[in-house]
């Protein structure tokens, strides 16, 4: 989303969920943020990040600001974006069907039942954490699977769309937001 040396608006759903860890990280790379709850709040920007949160309220949020066309309008004007677990079911075939996978909420059970673990992402390890973690059960064609823990898709790509089912806001590493 953030280029090291040039500004960039990137612009937060803001609804509900990790904005704040989020918005830390992209400042540090430099760019200019802003907190989405409205369809003018995307007016200008660069980039769009979807944060992991409640995927039922987060939906609820975004039917109720008449959010869900300015998305779409936004998503397929080709502007990049970031999508981390509760945003990657948000943007799944079963929610706002602009990313040709389908998602599994809460895959790995309860909030007790989070965990930290490593990632393979571009070659290297990632340190990937799952909370409430949902799991991507079906990648659609034009969809490239770019990160993974063992067999199971941690990270697909199309176009300008990312979307991981781990929160990598929450670590100190900045590769993903880079």
């Amino acid at each position: 989303l953030v280029t090291v040396g040039g500004s960039r608006l990137v612009g937060v759903l803001a609804l509900q969920g990790g904005v704040a860890a989020h918005v830390r990280h992209l400042r540090t790379l430099g760019a200019e943020t802003r907190e989405v709850r409205t369809p003018a709040d995307l007016a200008g920007l660069d980039g769009l990040v979807l944060p992991g949160g409640e995927s039922t309220t987060m939906m609820l949020g975004i039917d109720r600001e008449g959010l869900t066309e300015p998305i779409r309008e936004f998503v397929s004007g080709g502007q990049p974006v970031l999508a981390t677990c509760a945003g990657t079911i948000i943007l799944d075939d079963d929610h706002l069907g602009l990313l040709d996978i389908s998602c599994e909420r809460n895959a790995y059970g309860a909030q007790t039942r989070s965990f930290e673990g490593g990632v393979s992402w571009s070659g290297t390890t990632f340190p990937g954490v799952f909370i409430r973690a949902p799991k991507i059960t079906r990648v659609g064609d034009g969809v490239n699977v770019i990160a993974a823990r063992g067999e199971e898709p941690a990270g697909v790509r199309s176009g300008a769309i990312t979307a991981y089912t781990f929160h990598p806001e929450l670590t100190a590493d900045e590769r993903i937001h880079r």
